[in-house]
């Protein structure tokens, strides 16, 4: 068992942020001693290395205990996705590294802004939080998954028709009713073809519609430029409605 100052020490985390942790739940002392010192085990020091890793990757430190406290979080899986970011960060660090010293040595010719681009790792990160954040919908998705094969392509096709129809409706607000209804066949597709869509599920995927590169032009690319932030917007509205 180490105190806190001592997990201060071998961590580099200051003691208020041990604190802190404490206070908001996300990291608890295994023991605390009748004079009030905080005791740490080898268990509660992996829990702060799984943190941390999550903190280098710039996660608030609310999604960090949602994701860790889910029942189905597996830390194994976790850590190998937490790889992969840090492997993509590295390389835009080195790309970053490479232009600093272009810009050095030869001065600021092309405004070649490309190695700032962070949507790469910006959208793994998406594709990472949604399968921590919502492990009993994925779970039900995976389990779904292994019993199909070539319905899994007709299910990707029957949603990609919704979106183009959606499409069509881009000249409507958000809110009317075949935008609604829209929403509400969207909705119904995806449970019956992937996961139980709550709306709290569709809410998210709402977001990811457009906050994602890939799955905003993939969007754009059946219904037209424009359908992913015309669903956005109306699944907001029919989530706000529910």
């Amino acid at each position: 068992m180490k105190t806190v100052h001592e997990v201060s020490r071998i961590s580099g985390v200051s003691v208020r942020t041990l604190h802190h942790y404490d206070a908001i739940g996300l990291l608890k002392p295994t023991a605390v001693t009748e004079a009030g010192y905080r005791l740490y085990d080898d268990e509660a020091l992996s829990r702060l290395q799984t943190i941390l890793l999550f903190r280098e990757l710039e996660f608030p430190l609310k999604e960090i205990k949602e994701i860790i406290e889910s029942p189905g979080f597996d830390r194994k899986k976790a850590l190998k996705q937490q790889i992969d970011l840090l492997e993509l960060q590295r390389k835009r660090l080195g790309e970053l590294v490479s232009l600093a010293r272009k810009i050095l040595n030869e001065g600021v010719n092309d405004m070649d802004f490309s190695a700032f681009d962070k949507t790469e790792i910006e959208n793994y990160a998406a594709e990472a939080k949604a399968l921590w954040g919502e492990t009993n919908a994925y779970k039900e998705y995976e389990s779904r998954a292994k019993n199909k094969t070539a319905a899994g392509l007709e299910s990707c096709d029957g949603l990609m028709k919704i979106f183009a129809e959606a499409g069509k409706l881009r000249d409507k607000s958000p809110a009317d009713p075949e935008a609604q209804s829209a929403v509400g066949e969207l909705r119904r597709f995806i449970t019956e073809n992937y996961y139980t869509c709550t709306p709290e599920i569709l809410r998210g995927l709402g977001e990811m519609y457009v906050g994602d590169g890939r799955f905003k032009a993939n969007i754009d690319a059946a219904g037209g430029e424009g359908t992913a932030e015309f669903v956005s917007e109306a699944i907001k509205i029919y989530c706000d409605n529910q």
